[in-house]
C-alpha cells in the first residue's frame, strides 16, 4: 500500500537511461510534465550529468547560476573538477550573499581563472560544503564527493562521504570504490545491502555484474548474461558493449570482444570513450595486432587514464634498460 501512495515515478525511465549509459537518451526524453519540485530537480541533476558523462562540461558550467538548488551546485561542482584547463572563467554575480554553497562555487570559479589547478580548487572547495552542517549531508553532494575522490584514487576519503548510503546510487558507487580497493568482500557485503533493498533494480543488477568481474572464475559468465540482458531490453550503449567485452576478454575470447569494443567506439559521441579505447588496447595486445592507434588515442584525449601512465613507465623503465647495457 505504501508503494502505491507514493504514486507513480516520473523519473523512472529517465534515471534508467542515465544508469545504462544513454545519456543523450536521458537528455532528449528529459521534457517531463507533472513533476513536483524535488522531482524537477533531481531531473535537472539527471541531464547536467548526462551532459557531464558526454563531455560538455562548459555548458553545465554556464547552464547552473547561483541561485540553483544545493544538488545542482553540487554536480556544477563536479562539472568543474573534471573541466581542467579547458574551463573558462565567465563573469557572474552571486545573486544571495548568505548562500554559501554559491559563494564557495564562484570562488572555485575564480582561483581557477587565476590558474591554481583546477582540481585543487574545486576539492578544496567541496571539502568546505562536505564540512556545512546544513548540506553536508546532501546525497547529490555526497555523491560528487565520492565521485571526485575516487578519481583522485582516494578512496579512504571517497567512503568517508559514501559509506552511510541512503540511496541505491551511493551504495553503488560504495561496490565500485571497494572494487577499485581490492576489497571484494566489503563489496559483496554492501551488494547483499542493495538486492535486499531492491534484487531487480538497473543498479543492483549492475553492482552485481561489476562484483562478478571482481571475482572472477564461473561468476564472469553471469556478468556477461546481466549485460547481455541489458542489451536485449534497452538501448544497446557504450557501457553495456564494454562490460560485455570486458566479460569476454575474461573469458579469452578476444574476437568478440573486439567486434564489440568497435561496435562501442562508433557508438561514442565522439569516439574518445577512454574505456573503450583502453580495452581496445588490452584486446590488440592478445591478437597479435598493433595497439598504437588506440593507444595515441587515447593519449591524446586522456592523457591521465591509468593505462597511459603505466605505458609511460613501462617505456621509461624499458629506456633505462636499455641505456645500462648500451
Amino acid at each position: 500500500m505504501a508503494a502505491l501512495a507514493a504514486g507513480p515515478d516520473h523519473l523512472f525511465n529517465l534515471r534508467n537511461n542515465f544508469y545504462l549509459g544513454a545519456y543523450q537518451a536521458a537528455i532528449n526524453s528529459s521534457d517531463l510534465p507533472n513533476l513536483s519540485p524535488d522531482e524537477a530537480v533531481e531531473r535537472d541533476c539527471l541531464v547536467f550529468r548526462s551532459y557531464i558523462a558526454l563531455g560538455s562540461y562548459q555548458l553545465v558550467i554556464n547552464e547552473i547560476d547561483s541561485s540553483a538548488a544545493t544538488p545542482l551546485q553540487a554536480v556544477k561542482l563536479l562539472a568543474l573538477y573534471l573541466s581542467g584547463p579547458d574551463y573558462k572563467v565567465r563573469p557572474s554575480k552571486i545573486s544571495r550573499a548568505s548562500n554559501c554553497l554559491a559563494f564557495l562555487i564562484r570562488k572555485c570559479e575564480l582561483e581557477i581563472g587565476k590558474c591554481v589547478c583546477v582540481q585543487e580548487s574545486a576539492i578544496s572547495n567541496l571539502k568546505e560544503l562536505l564540512a556545512d552542517p546544513a548540506i553536508g549531508n546532501n546525497p547529490i553532494l555526497r555523491m560528487v564527493a565520492g565521485t571526485v575522490f575516487m578519481h583522485e584514487q582516494d578512496y579512504n576519503e571517497a567512503l568517508k562521504y559514501t559509506h552511510a548510503g541512503g540511496n541505491l546510487e551511493l551504495d553503488a558507487l560504495n561496490v565500485q570504490i571497494f572494487i577499485k580497493m581490492h576489497r571484494a568482500e566489503f563489496a559483496e557485503r554492501k551488494l547483499k545491502e542493495m538486492q535486499k533493498i531492491d534484487e531487480d533494480h538497473t543498479l543492483t543488477q549492475l553492482a552485481t555484474a561489476w562484483q562478478n568481474l571482481a571475482v572472477g572464475g564461473s561468476k564472469i559468465q553471469e556478468a556477461y548474461l546481466i549485460f547481455q540482458d541489458f542489451s536485449e531490453k534497452s538501448q544497446v550503449t557504450t557501457l553495456i558493449l564494454n562490460g560485455k567485452a570486458v566479460c569476454c576478454i575474461h573469458m579469452g575470447n578476444f574476437d568478440e570482444a573486439e567486434t564489440l569494443l568497435l561496435e562501442a567506439l562508433n557508438k561514442a559521441s565522439d569516439a574518445k570513450d577512454p574505456e573503450t579505447l583502453a580495452n581496445l588496447v588490452v584486446c590488440c595486445l592478445h591478437l597479435g595486432k598493433l595497439p598504437s592507434r588506440f593507444l595515441s588515442q587515447l593519449r591524446l584525449a586522456h592523457p591521465e587514464h591509468v593505462l597511459v601512465k603505466r605505458a609511460a613507465a613501462a617505456e621509461e623503465s624499458f629506456d633505462r634498460a636499455v641505456q645500462s647495457v648500451a
